[in-house]
């Protein structure tokens, strides 16, 4: 599994902490931040091999890092997904490129998941939830059996994030699965989500 824009490593180290035998490459631009998740990896005796490379670079930059084409079984990544229309960002450089998309910055990162996966092989993302229309044009080149999951911070919100499961070449139909609300009705930390944070049981998205 290839981890873009891994950052000190959180969400591909603790895919790798439950899947046995993972063969798990951390992507990130930042150097400190790599190095940083070198250090998780480690501290959690986690075998993980971190590279410090640009998502947007081409396909020989990536061969040469190790990630030929066609090469992954799954791609996880959360880009900087913030509108910049709309979104103020930090007057540092690095903060700035962490959390805000650039113009088709998505369409370069699905491009570049597209080129590193297998036929077959699952992309798995994170986006804003008023995002989708874009998700689906990025995801219409070369990915289908696309599945959302919709994330609400309460039941009485509109979603705020869609988990986006999508396969190499895959033709099933679309799918929009049941919310995923992360406070219940009362306000109170939604007990579903406290176990899944805990590792007792999996997402909609991981049994499809």
């Amino acid at each position: 599994m290839v981890d873009f824009g891994a950052g000190v490593g959180a969400a591909g180290l603790a895919v790798a902490r439950r899947v046995d035998s993972i063969d798990l490459a951390l992507v990130e631009i930042d150097e400190t931040l790599a190095n940083l998740a070198r250090g998780n990896a480690a501290a959690n005796s986690i075998a993980a091999d971190v590279i410090v490379l640009d998502v947007e670079a081409g396909a020989e930059a990536f061969a040469a890092a190790g990630l030929a084409p066609d090469s992954a079984d799954a791609v996880l990544m959360n880009p900087p997904f913030n509108d910049s229309a709309r979104h103020r960002a930090s007057p540092d450089a690095t903060r700035a490129s962490a959390h805000v998309a650039g113009e088709d910055m998505l369409e370069r990162w699905t491009h570049a998941a597209r080129r590193v996966l297998k036929s077959g092989g699952v992309l798995t993302m994170v986006w804003r939830a008023d995002g989708i229309t874009e998700v689906l044009a990025a995801l219409g080149r070369g990915f289908g059996g696309v599945a959302i999951l919709p994330v609400h911070g309460d039941a009485s919100a509109p979603a705020i994030r869609i988990l986006i499961r999508a396969v190499k070449g895959g033709r099933a139909p679309t799918q929009i699965l049941p919310a995923l609300m992360l406070n219940d009705e009362s306000g109170l930390p939604n007990k579903q989500v406290q176990e899944l944070l805990a590792g007792n049981g999996v997402l909609p998205l991981a049994t499809l």
